[in-house]
């Protein structure tokens, strides 16, 4: 079931989630800055990567909101594990960057 909308902007709010997606962040912008730069967008996914490393706070708080509202945390909520938080935020910031 999905969180309601009362339930989805706390979650938003919740630092500890926030503190977990910024983890999550940190740890895509370390494997972006590691990929081969023939990987596509490279140039778009190693800025955000510099930016996110160098603004870890700021990442997060940009990308907590959509990772709310995608399906597998609406599922699971601050439930969700790592793995599947770490899938989410992935997904966020491929459409973001």
């Amino acid at each position: 079931m999905a969180l309601t909308y009362a339930e989805s902007a706390t979650l938003m709010k919740d630092p500890a989630f926030v503190d977990r997606v910024k983890v999550a962040c940190l740890k895509y912008a370390d494997f972006i800055t590691n990929e081969a730069t023939s990987a596509t967008a490279h140039t778009s996914r190693l800025r955000w990567a510099h930016n996110t490393i160098a603004s870890p706070d700021a990442a997060a708080q940009q990308t907590t909101p959509p990772t709310v509202m995608d399906a597998a945390v609406q599922s699971a909520g601050s439930a969700i594990t790592d793995a599947a938080l770490q899938t989410s935020v992935e997904s966020v910031v491929n459409k973001l960057i």
